[in-house]
């Protein structure tokens, strides 16, 4: 060092990479390649934290010793030999530590010293409550959706043949319709967890966006030919496009469905509603009705994070999916009571 403004610059930037990494809560492990194999120079705090191997132990050390199981050996080979060539690469990988195996996302970084050998960094994100989180929900999701369908399908066909052996009777066909609406619910239910799996399966929206008005007016259709009796109305621009993608119509049709499913009256009305809201760069989609408030602790878990309890959850799934769709498109779910004297359930999402 010469004092130059350059070398304090290059000391100053140097100290802050450390400060950095040391800092970080991804675990980070530099190493330099002897004969093809990764030797550790150096680890930061969060790798000893979440490998649980001191740095005094293991820097010095080939870093595949420590944590790639023997059946895995072939597997790390290929990462190293892909940062050996230069290639920044990444890969879910089960890695062990002091207390066993989790899973990490690992990025081999390679990087040219100053005699331009390639060495690198690997970096390791802990995945493992994540991954186990997902796996757990998806079976309990399967699960249930098998056993709720199922489980509906049974009492339906049983109330069925209990009416038609026994002697019809008022006390008799009121008890039947209700086990019926029950596992009808069921159904329901069962429907509604497989569209909100999809819908967080393929969360992926097209930069374009996608015009919401025939996706309205498709609801709109498909309410009154399940609701004969309901009055339908719109008010729709010719063109709205937002940002979102074939699962707005999804959680649509499930707020058209709330809306005359739960209103008392023969003869509901739901009304559908797109425009450029007041706030620049944002529409609204609403649906309305004139059917009973839709419950304050409902509206409360759903539409302002009230914390979930035993007893303050929701009814079912549907406004969930609707809230979470709305989540997906960058946007918001609110509620309101509508000039109709119901709810107005309003998703508000970018325009495009």
């Amino acid at each position: 060092m010469d004092g130059s403004p350059r070398d304090e610059a290059a000391v100053g930037t140097d100290d802050r990479y450390h400060h950095l990494i040391s800092h970080i809560q991804d675990a980070v492990v530099e190493f330099k390649f002897v004969d093809g194999t990764p030797i550790v120079r150096e680890v930061n705090a969060a790798f000893t934290e979440q490998f649980g191997y001191e740095a005094a132990d293991i820097v010095g050390e080939p870093l595949n010793d420590w944590i790639v199981p023997e059946w895995l050996a072939t597997e790390a080979e290929t990462l190293d030999e892909q940062t050996r060539a230069g290639e920044v690469n990444y890969q879910r990988v089960r890695r062990e530590t002091a207390t066993g195996l989790r899973e990490f996302l690992y990025r081999g970084i390679p990087y040219a010293d100053e005699t331009g050998r390639l060495d690198g960094f690997a970096v390791y994100t802990d995945l493992t409550d994540v991954t186990r989180s997902e796996r757990r929900i998806q079976v309990m999701n399967r699960i249930l959706r098998h056993n709720l369908r199922n489980r509906a399908n049974v009492i339906a066909g049983n109330t069925a043949r209990l009416l038609a052996d026994g002697e019809p009777t008022a006390e008799r066909s009121e008890a039947a319709a209700t086990v019926e609406r029950a596992a009808r619910e069921l159904e329901t239910l069962a429907e509604e967890s497989a569209d909100i799996q999809r819908m967080l399966d393929e969360p992926e929206v097209e930069a374009a966006g996608i015009d919401a008005v025939p996706l309205v007016r498709q609801v709109a259709s498909e309410t009154r030919t399940n609701a004969p009796t309901a009055t339908v109305e719109t008010d729709l621009p010719d063109e709205l496009v937002v940002y979102a993608n074939d699962h707005l119509r999804r959680a649509l049709d499930s707020l058209a469905d709330n809306a005359v499913r739960h209103n008392p009256d023969p003869e509901p009305t739901v009304k559908l509603t797109a425009r450029v809201a007041d706030a620049d760069g944002w529409a609204d989609i609403t649906v309305e009705d004139d059917g009973p408030m839709i419950p304050e602790i409902e509206r409360a878990v759903v539409g302002e994070d009230a914390d979930i309890t035993p007893v303050r959850h929701g009814r079912g799934l549907g406004l969930w999916l609707v809230r979470w769709a709305a989540e997906t498109f960058g946007g918001t779910l609110s509620f309101e009571e509508s000039d109709l004297g119901g709810n107005r359930v309003r998703l508000r999402l970018p325009r495009r």
